[in-house]
């Protein structure tokens, strides 16, 4: 059930909905979810229809009820915000969601796969999303996926305490529930390239790979131990968690004193994830003010709440080992670290901003000791399978270039792509939202291509 609500308190919050002739709820959700019909649902009682209603544009609302930023998008939306008194459409989400797992309810029957068949490479949000918008429509579905298991960044990169990880596992099995085959740890590019996939008889591909390497900073001591990235952090959290790797292997230790580089969510995650893991102190560097922190305001607000600290307005120039913070201060470090290959500090260079909102560097530097740094700045796609091909093109910052008709076909006919290998690091929500255009796409190429082939056999007289 969900985490927040009763059955009493869900339908009594779903009746505070005031049923608008046109939903700003709806136009304020990026995917365009079914909200004024599945609250409608669910204040008359009748859960099925409520998870009918918000199957119908997502294929992940347990996901979406838990991590979606609702409070930018729908509930910001609600005309009884304005009051201040919107609607809890997330709870309702999640309420409904829950409540169709825990009693097996399936708003659909799985497909049978007549009108095509359709590789999709990830299942990260855009990969599930291609995937279940197309079972739906009746095409045969086969997900490769890199990892043991499903879920791309759900599942490694978001931590536990925002989304729990039997939550998109189940949301996995109501993919499958509909038809989607999963093929794990089959890596894409140096196992099977794209034509492999073709051979097998694919009519189109998908690639929803994501950002897969992680943006570094190209400064002195970058070479040093203690220095990790956020993303690879929190897949190594992820696994110790799951006792697939021993707890030395986040590269953190009990007692640390750590250092994250940028204000994102996922720099959030970072800093939450190493407090829960016991470090000593946290802070969050950023090289702008408060006012520019990207992070999300709940995300950013929980930070402050479990103890995480903020040091604005500077930027890191060289990481320093311990024999160069020596002499600067009588620092804490574990006996076992070597002085000249362990991290042990920071040098940032204080930053002002002008009379024309400019961000400038000031004359005063810092040092700054620490034991770890991680490092939340950014990702970009890796060249793995564009490498492996021939065809799909890509721009100067190595996103995947697509075209608009079909929508999100590549350079490369019938290969399709979306979300952050094409578009950059975005929310869960808006990654689905660019997903189900490109779904519609492929259905349309291969419709299209299935119609010529038609059109090319002999008339029989």
């Amino acid at each position: 059930m969900s985490e927040m609500l009763t059955m009493a308190e869900a339908i009594k919050e779903a009746r505070r909905c005031l049923n608008c002739t046109n939903p700003a709820c709806r136009s304020g959700c990026p995917i365009e979810n079914n909200i004024p019909q599945f609250i409608r649902a669910l204040r008359e009682g009748n859960l099925g229809a409520a998870y009918e209603a918000l199957s119908e544009r997502s294929n992940l609302p347990a996901i979406c009820g838990r991590v979606c930023p609702h409070e930018k998008q729908c509930e910001a939306s609600c005309t009884l915000t304005k009051n201040k008194h919107g609607i809890h459409i997330s709870n309702l989400e999640m309420f409904v969601a829950d409540f169709a797992y825990e009693n097996e309810l399936k708003p659909l029957p799985p497909t049978t796969g007549a009108r095509g068949k359709v590789a999709v490479i990830g299942s990260g949000p855009a990969g599930l999303t291609v995937a279940g918008d197309l079972a739906k429509l009746n095409f045969g579905v086969t997900v490769f996926e890199g990892q043991s298991e499903p879920g791309g960044v759900l599942l490694f990169g978001i931590p536990q305490f925002r989304l729990n990880k039997e939550v998109v596992r189940r949301e996995v099995e109501q993919l499958r529930h509909i038809g989607i085959e999963f093929k794990c740890n089959v890596l894409i590019g140096p196992q099977l390239t794209v034509d492999d996939i073709f051979a097998q008889g694919f009519d189109a591909i998908f690639m929803g790979t994501g950002t897969a390497l992680p943006r570094t900073l190209d400064i002195p001591g970058k070479e040093l131990s203690g220095i990790v990235t956020a993303a690879y952090y929190l897949q190594m959290v992820y696994l110790v968690d799951n006792g697939k790797l021993d707890s030395r292997e986040t590269l953190l230790h009990e007692g640390d004193h750590v250092l994250v580089i940028g204000a994102g969510n996922v720099a959030m995650d970072a800093a939450r994830t190493a407090i829960r893991r016991g470090a000593s102190d946290v802070t969050v560097i950023f090289h702008k003010g408060e006012e520019d922190v990207s992070a999300f305001p709940a995300e950013y607000k929980a930070a402050l709440k479990e103890g995480v600290k903020f040091s604005f307005m500077q930027q890191p120039i060289a990481y320093l080992n311990k024999k160069q913070m020596r002499a600067l201060n009588n620092i804490r470090q574990h006996p076992e670290v070597d002085d000249e290959t362990s991290l042990a500090g920071i040098l940032v260079q204080n930053i002002i901003k002008d009379s024309k909102g400019k961000y400038q560097p000031s004359n005063g530097q810092e040092y700054i000791p620490c034991d770890s740094v991680i490092l939340a700045i950014g990702q970009k796609p890796a060249a793995r399978i564009v490498s492996t091909t021939t065809g799909i093109k890509v721009n100067s910052q190595g996103y995947v270039i697509t075209r608009d008709v079909p929508y999100g076909m590549t350079t490369r006919a019938g290969v399709f792509s979306s979300g952050a290998v094409v578009n950059g690091p975005a929310t869960v929500v808006l990654a689905m939202r660019e997903s189900k255009k490109v779904a519609a796409g492929i259905a349309q190429y291969v419709d299209a291509r299935h119609l010529l082939a038609e059109c090319e056999k002999p008339v029989q007289e």
